[in-house]
């Protein structure tokens, strides 16, 4: 099905690997602790949207004065996933597709979440073994819904980004790949793969 590609790039949550309820959780107790309003249909559509940048998001969005410093917040949230990843994470239907293309193409992780949790996560999951390269949300200057994470991804992979095909579960994602020229598969629409995230 993707073999006139030269490299697969899979998004991690929601995508590759089934955590929705990790981190909407982690979400939940982060906003609880710093009286942030949850707004579920907000939150689903921030999905794959780095943690700083959900929270600057909330705080504009309800006008809010912040009781806590960006990085209190932010380490909060990732302590928390950190600590209840192994409770949660498991691979998702798509594994099929890296365990076909393993050692034929090279696959990367686009993410926005950050370098070191994604290989953490993709470790517990037991996907590490068929990905070659992660990029998170830590690697580029500017996160999806910018092209840089995918565009990172090619280049590690040596692959030009017309040869790309991105598998992603979010409306940013799969504009992050339109942007940087790659095919982008919606897995809900492709592969029926829904993500539990504020639903």
């Amino acid at each position: 099905m993707y073999d006139h590609y030269d490299a697969l790039i899979f998004d991690m949550d929601g995508t590759l690997v089934d955590s929705g309820q990790l981190h909407e959780f982690g979400w939940s107790e982060t906003l609880n602790k710093y009286g942030i309003p949850i707004d579920r249909p907000l939150m689903r559509s921030l999905a794959g949207v780095p943690t700083k940048a959900t929270i600057e998001i909330l705080l504009q969005k309800f006008n809010l004065t912040p009781t806590a410093t960006l990085d209190e917040m932010n380490d909060f949230k990732e302590a928390w996933v950190h600590d209840n990843m192994h409770n949660f994470v498991k691979p998702t239907a798509l594994i099929e597709v890296a365990k076909k293309y393993h050692g034929i193409k090279p696959m990367a992780i686009g993410t926005g979440a950050y370098t070191q949790e994604a290989i953490t996560i993709l470790g517990l999951c037991g996907l590490d073994k068929y990905i070659d390269a992660v990029v998170g949300a830590d690697q580029v200057k500017n996160p999806k819904p910018a092209p840089d994470t995918f565009l990172r991804c090619a280049e590690l992979l040596g692959a030009a980004p017309e040869k790309c095909v991105v598998f992603e579960d979010s409306k940013l994602g799969l504009q992050a790949a339109a942007s940087a020229g790659m095919a982008g598969i919606d897995v809900l629409l492709v592969h029926a793969i829904e993500n539990d995230y504020f639903l």
